[in-house]
């Protein structure tokens, strides 16, 4: 049971990651959307939940996970309830904006709950496992359901639905979760500050870049902002007694690697779903469903795949789990991108959704259990909030850095593969990480 209320409420906040993708032109035509403004719609989710996730991990440690966590998911049913209501420009960004919020609060809260939950062996590595592939199907399976809500019902519909989840989650949690003692000690106050401006700044900067370019000013100072804040940030936690965001994370190659590739990998995939929308029903003519249901090849491959980790972990180990599941990724990237518009769809997409979907499925779970390999009891919520930043930030810098990278093609077809060329260097870069780091780490301990 407890299981089950932190996976589905995380795949809640996975989803609408994007279940907003295949909704966005009705979105654009119901509200009349300026194009900054639909760009925004997604945009302000992510810059508030990258900007908030290490102060909401640091929160479960400090104030109770059980407390911190049913929090979130108030927030997140509310604000929900709110975009499903929007009827103007200002009031669909506010709303993304403060679901941003409450997803910062519940996805490092959940991953805190399985590693606080459940010991260390085969129990955690099914348990991470299980919160890996939700994390995967979630953000592939947001495009089929707002797809399909999209063209059944209304976008708004992909909001509303998660109100009475989020009920429903919040009624379980108070009955089945038990209670955490908190860590005793000081709030990190400056850390909290200067890593949610550093981070909101520099996500800021990212996004702008896929708008309007990598010299414009409103990208140049907001990422050097940032990243000057951030060094502060780092400054001050190897200072600090009771640091928001300890540095002995790092001091595992395990979990410096797994970030790492965390970063690029879920840039890599939801710059691909981005793209792959637009391929759909840009260049294929497809409607919503449609083209959420040309997921489908990926989300069951992917599902099916997830299933056999935990026998997969026992017999060759995670590490070698998670670098073969990088490269079937690396080469279903790879295929992709010989995609053209006179290329059927059953030849051209689904041999490359088919090793995608494999690749995801077996990467996942393991490359969360690397992420929060060896973490006390502690830091446990630092440990899962490091998790969730990396894949944050990875799928805000894979779709702008992509976007711009794609910028100079003549046509949208063009613009989609050289994306898919771009998508499959930086995945291929996640590969080396595991090979360099999380495989050798993995190898001594064993």
């Amino acid at each position: 049971m407890v299981l089950t209320i932190v996976l589905v409420s995380y795949f809640m906040i996975v989803l609408d990651n994007s279940i907003i993708f295949t909704g966005l032109p009705q979105i654009q035509a119901d509200l009349g959307l300026s194009p900054a403004g639909l760009a925004w719609a997604q945009n302000a989710y992510t810059l508030v939940f990258g900007g908030l996730l290490l102060l909401g991990a640091r929160m479960g440690d400090l104030l109770g996970r059980r407390r911190v966590f049913i929090a979130g998911l108030v927030l997140f049913g509310l604000a929900s309830f709110l975009v499903g209501t929007a009827q103007s420009e200002a009031w669909i960004i506010a709303a993304r904006a403060f679901q941003g919020v409450g997803a910062a609060i519940v996805a490092p809260s959940s991953l805190a709950l399985i590693t606080a939950l459940f010991p260390a062996g085969p129990e955690r590595t099914r348990a991470t496992a299980a919160y890996g592939t939700t994390a995967g199907l979630g953000a592939s399976l947001g495009l089929v359901v707002g797809g399909a809500l999209a063209s059944a019902i209304s976008w708004r519909a992909g909001f509303f639905i998660n109100v009475p989840i989020a009920v429903v989650m919040i009624v379980l949690a108070v009955k089945y979760l038990p209670g955490f003692d908190t860590v005793r000690g000081r709030f990190d106050l400056f850390g909290a500050i200067a890593s949610t401006l550093g981070m909101g700044a520099f996500v800021y900067g990212i996004i702008n870049a896929g708008e309007t370019g990598w010299d414009d000013p409103l990208t140049i100072w907001p990422i050097a902002g940032g990243l000057v804040v951030l060094a502060a940030f780092v400054v001050n936690e190897w200072k600090a007694k009771q640091p928001i965001m300890p540095l002995r994370l790092f001091a595992s190659a395990e979990r410096s690697g797994a970030a790492i590739a965390r970063l690029l990998f879920a840039g890599t995939m939801i710059a691909f779903f981005f793209f792959t929308t637009q391929l759909f029903q840009g260049v294929y003519g497809w409607t919503p469903l449609q083209a959420g249901l040309g997921f489908l090849p990926m989300t069951a491959v992917q599902f099916a795949s997830s299933l056999l980790v935990p026998r997969l972990t026992r017999r060759f180990g995670g590490a070698v789990l998670l670098t073969a599941g990088l490269a079937l990724v690396t080469a279903g990237m790879g295929w992709m991108a010989q995609i053209t518009a006179e290329t059927p769809f059953v030849i051209g997409a689904v041999g490359p959704l088919i090793l995608l979907g494999l690749g995801q499925g077996l990467a996942f779970g393991p490359l969360t259990s690397a992420g929060v390999a060896g973490a006390r009891a502690s830091d446990a919520g630092a440990a899962s909030g490091l998790v969730n930043t990396a894949h944050q930030l990875g799928s805000t810098l894979g779709v702008a850095v992509l976007t711009a990278v794609a910028a100079g093609a003549a046509t949208l077809e063009q613009h989609v593969v050289d994306a898919y060329i771009g998508g499959t260097v930086m995945v291929g870069i996640a590969v080396v990480a595991a090979l360099a780091l999380i495989l050798p780490a993995e190898t001594r301990r064993r």
